[in-house]
């Protein structure tokens, strides 16, 4: 298994771990609409970055590689509809704009903790 895979492994796995230990302590220790904030953003990025996954995967695969417009066009859709998701959480007053953010930092989370991952095998692969 390559870096890359890994990584990506890692983080599409460590994406809904991260969602559940948030909501998770979201639930213990804060109020409710703030834990509503986690989970919905944590499931809004979750979810987005599965589709872009998705996307990416079936568009460079060959033999059905995709014009880069196309993917594009998918990407802005996805955007779009992050962003009116977003929009009716908060001008609803749904969910907390706080809690909203915290589950919306889920995937950089688990961006930064796989990285420090690899890091970590690089450095002790070096030293052994």
């Amino acid at each position: 298994m390559t870096t890359q895979q890994r990584l990506l492994k890692f983080i599409l796995y460590g994406n809904w771990i991260l969602l559940g230990i948030a909501g998770l302590v979201g639930l213990v220790f804060a109020p409710f609409d703030f834990t509503k904030g986690i989970i919905a953003g944590g499931l809004l990025v979750t979810i987005n970055f599965h589709l872009l996954y998705r996307t990416l995967k079936k568009s460079l695969t060959p033999p059905y590689l995709a014009s880069h417009s196309v993917m594009l066009v998918k990407y802005y859709i996805r955007f779009i509809v992050s962003g009116i998701v977003i929009f009716i959480l908060l001008s609803g007053g749904y969910v907390h704009p706080l809690g909203l953010f915290v589950g919306l930092s889920v995937v950089v989370a688990s961006i930064f903790l796989a990285t420090i991952s690899e890091v970590k095998k690089l450095i002790f692969k070096e030293a052994i």
